[in-house]
């Protein structure tokens, strides 16, 4: 096993366990937000190591160049989608945990509402 191979190794033993994480995240936590939260952080970062992984085993000037673009693209949308997903789950009304807190509507127990 070359250096290469083993870096390539690792980040795709990082990028599989967190998105894994986030796959846990979303069948676990208890409400769209904090779901929102795994899924826009660890799956980000997990499709980012295993994109780098690809980048580094092809070692292929193309195949890095369109990795790496892959990367940013992921790294400026998913961030925005979240977000954007989490408002209008708020602004729907969606319930969420007792536990949340809603600077909004006061302290726990946050109803949703107009975000406007």
């Amino acid at each position: 096993m070359t250096p290469r191979d083993a870096v390539a190794a690792v980040l795709m033993v990082i990028g599989s366990l967190a998105c894994l994480l986030a796959a846990i995240g979303v069948l676990k936590l208890p409400d769209v937000l904090t779901r929102m939260s795994a899924t826009s952080k660890a799956a980000t970062l997990g499709k980012g190591c295993l994109l780098l992984a690809i980048a580094v085993d092809f070692a292929d000037k193309s195949v890095v160049i369109r990795a790496l673009a892959t990367v940013l693209f992921v790294f400026l949308t998913a961030p925005v989608a979240a977000h954007i997903i989490g408002r209008a789950a708020y602004a729907l009304g969606v319930p969420l945990w007792p536990a949340t807190r809603d600077e909004r509507h006061g302290e726990g127990h946050g109803t949703g509402g107009d975000t406007r």
